[in-house]
């Protein structure tokens, strides 16, 4: 039986510290989370040394396996994504890091609505923590859907799974719920009503993967960690900001749910506001936890509820998205034939204190858009323009920073210089720091930094109740306005194209502001009766 991580593992993080012994519980074992993004994340923290060396996993789910069939489910399961192109992709995988994961995988068969499941828990957590030396400290993570939360969450607290108490030498016990987080503003707070029950704050952890990314943490080292950045980073320098989030993909098989969810919902209220907090909030005293999610909370109370005359909604007709030609959204499987449920979304934001006032912060995300791409992009004011009019042939553009979230991680600085010869002509251009040229690559799907954390006790990266709350509060009217009212241009944009015109309305009509091209488009964008 093998008692250590892999070789390398021991040398890959000198300096960061081993979480103490624990054992992870995964609610939905078998499903496509787990699978696809949990267990791979557990195989990188297993490859780099990050794991306890007293450390357990136990899957539980409705389907009939053993230990050994589900250890053999999640090994195929991980060897089938070697050469891929999704967001784990290995060139291979080291078999010592994933045999010394393997040999700490049990599964338990149960229903998430019976008691009994429970009841044989507790003896199973208590057989691993005699096998494995776990100390009895449990996490236990809802990787089910979100109809399931507050029930696994009312059993763990009636089998007294979730009693214990943070401290020194103590076992502690906490919990992981993934999103949605309530469908809207009433829902988010029975849920945290609910859960509360059973479960101190300190004990919950909302999750996020978005929050994983290391460009999502990069934003404050740049923002705070740069005095040619901060002091330009208010309404006397910016002019707007646009956070866009576009997708290249379609519902992928997931009509059903996205039927009741929509990108509103799916996308909004979690991870684009997660980036237009860490861009807006104001520096916190501390890396401490509570430090910063206390700022955030800051900049989601300065914000207005939304309301529906600065939110568009779109959805996608066929067309062809990277070469590939696809589907309508009305046709996918599991969607409705005359479905009004939007696939893009594009909001305009004030946040109504002293560093942003009267600053724009516009937001769109989408699917089957023309390329896949997560950004920041921060305009700045332009300078005074005495010298460089338009009647001087020397037009002035528009300065840019860009925060790329993904692909190609990293920052850019649009900026005028004049171009060479005997007139004064300015031409923009762009300086680019790219992670890839200075840092290794590193095999990450979101979740192990977010992992570790849960492990270690730091919620920084974590959602507090009142977060999650406030974030619903902001979009509600926009909810409540699309429920009433029937979109009668559904689909309004083509597949592969940037969204609909009246997303591009959104931003004109401020000033005449336009959104910074996604990439040029290749065809027709808006509908016609020709093309609808």
């Amino acid at each position: 039986m093998a008692t250590q991580q892999s070789d390398a593992a021991a040398s890959n993080n000198p300096s960061v510290a081993k979480p103490g012994p624990c054992t992870l519980v995964i609610f939905g074992a078998n499903g496509d989370l787990t699978k696809r993004l949990v267990t791979p994340a557990l195989y990188n923290l297993s490859l780099t040394g990050l794991l306890p060396d007293n450390f357990a996993m136990l899957g539980v789910d409705h389907n009939g396996k053993d230990d050994v069939e589900w250890r053999e489910h999640l090994t195929a399961s991980i060897h089938s994504f070697v050469g891929g192109t999704g967001e784990f992709d290995p060139a291979k995988i080291d078999e010592k890091a994933w045999g010394w994961l393997t040999e700490r995988m049990y599964y338990l068969v149960g229903d998430f609505e019976d008691e009994g499941t429970f009841t044989r828990l507790h003896d199973v957590l208590a057989g691993i923590d005699e096998k494995n030396g776990t100390a009895g400290n449990v996490i236990f993570y809802l990787a089910v859907a979100d109809r399931f939360f507050g029930t696994v969450v009312d059993q763990l607290g009636r089998a007294k799974l979730v009693d214990a108490e943070e401290g020194e030498g103590k076992p502690w016990r906490r919990v992981v719920i993934e999103k949605p987080f309530g469908h809207d503003l009433q829902t988010s707070r029975e849920l945290n009503v609910r859960i509360l029950q059973s479960l101190r704050e300190d004990q919950i952890y909302r999750i996020d993967h978005f929050l994983g990314k290391e460009t999502v943490q990069n934003i404050m080292a740049v923002r705070f960690g740069n005095g040619m950045f901060e002091p330009m980073w208010n309404r006397d320098h910016i002019d707007h900001v646009q956070i866009t989030v576009a997708e290249t993909v379609g519902v992928e098989g997931r009509g059903s749910f996205y039927e009741g969810t929509g990108a509103l919902r799916d996308m909004v209220p979690n991870h684009v506001f997660q980036l237009l907090c860490m861009t807006a909030m104001e520096p916190p005293t501390s890396f401490a936890a509570d430090a910063i999610r206390s700022k955030k909370v800051d900049v989601f109370a300065a914000i207005k509820s939304i309301q529906p005359e600065h939110a568009v909604r779109g959805q996608y007709d066929a067309g062809a998205v990277l070469g590939k030609t696809v589907r309508a959204y009305r046709t996918e499987p599991n969607v409705d034939a005359g479905s009004d449920v939007e696939t893009y979304v594009a909001l305009r934001i004030m946040i109504d204190n002293w560093r942003w006032a009267g600053v724009p912060f516009y937001i769109r995300t989408g699917k089957y858009m023309t390329q896949r791409t997560t950004e920041i992009a921060i305009r700045c004011k332009s300078a005074p323009t005495m010298l460089f009019d338009h009647g001087s042939g020397a037009a002035m553009h528009p300065n840019w920073l860009v925060l790329q979230i993904q692909p190609d991680e990293g920052i850019s600085v649009q900026f005028e210089v004049k171009k060479p010869g005997p007139v004064v002509e300015l031409k923009s251009v762009k300086m680019n720091f790219s992670y890839s040229d200075w840092f290794p690559p590193q095999q990450n799907v979101g979740y192990e930094t977010l992992l570790y954390d849960v492990m270690i006790g730091d919620q920084m990266l974590f959602q507090r109740a009142d977060q999650v709350e406030e974030g619903w509060r902001i979009v509600q009217p926009v909810l409540d306005a699309w429920a009433k009212d029937t979109p009668d241009d559904f689909p309004n944009y083509i597949a592969g194209t940037a969204g609909p015109a009246e997303g591009d309305a959104l931003l004109a009509r401020d000033g005449g502001r336009s959104w910074r091209p996604v990439r040029v488009d290749s065809g027709p964008r808006k509908l016609t009766a020709g093309n609808k």
